[in-house]
């Protein structure tokens, strides 16, 4: 809270010099963008934890240790591990859905660009925890309803980007063939969901390539592209 009493002199030194109201209203309007609030501190800390530790070892007091608080925090802000889990999935699954949203919704990259950064995005996924909670959540979402609401809400998000995908490559190509597009969206999240659960298993080798597999169809729709070029 440092940076936070030197603002606070300067902001008295400018009242007593009797700057004028605009700069002071300006300056504290700083000073509340600046300041943290708890709540991210926490599901940072919580992101931290889960990263080291994997999904068994994100206790509510491991999470405060790490942000350096008392556990009494965790149970102000999110109730039980249960709530920080789900805000932890929400906060972590808002940001990637923004990532992704930004990645299709742009006009300068081709269809099989966008499939290989999804590809791309599956690794960063894997890699940051968020699969595993994703995947967790959905087996404790079969008999928790509460959780499974929250798993599905995530799902319909990730399901919407591809289904505006796909309506984009119907309007392009006059034709999706004998599907709709609500069904290749389907299929292809699916297709991710599936290959997210079968990698964390170890299960994506010479045999069951998934990642391997996964790219192999944005090649598909790279040749697609060039041939209706010519």
């Amino acid at each position: 809270m440092l940076w936070y009493h030197s603002f606070e002199r300067i902001r008295i030194i400018v009242h007593q010099f009797g700057a004028c109201a605009s700069f002071e209203r300006l300056f504290m309007q700083t000073v509340v963008q600046h300041r943290r609030d708890p709540k991210v501190d926490l599901l940072d800390a919580a992101k931290r934890v889960l990263m080291a530790e994997g999904y068994a070892g994100l206790s509510t007091r491991a999470v405060a240790t790490e942000a350096g608080t008392q556990m009494s925090q965790i149970r102000y802000h999110f109730g039980s591990k249960k709530g920080m889990v789900l805000a932890l999935f929400e906060y972590m699954n808002d940001a990637l859905i923004a990532r992704q949203a930004e990645t299709f919704h742009r006009t300068d990259l081709s269809v099989s660009q966008k499939w290989a950064r999804a590809c791309d995005y599956l690794e960063e996924d894997l890699a940051s925890g968020y699969v595993r909670v994703l995947q967790e959540l959905m087996a404790v979402g079969w008999s928790n309803p509460a959780v499974g609401d929250a798993v599905r809400r995530a799902i319909a998000q990730w399901q919407g980007l591809i289904l505006e995908l796909v309506r984009d490559v119907e309007r392009q190509t006059g034709s999706l063939g004998p599907f709709r597009a609500e069904e290749i969206a389907t299929l292809i999240g699916a297709a991710f969901i599936g290959s997210e659960s079968l990698i964390l298993l170890g299960f994506d080798d010479a045999q069951h390539p998934m990642r391997a597999a996964l790219r192999r169809v944005g090649d598909l729709i790279a040749l697609a592209e060039t041939q209706q070029e010519d």
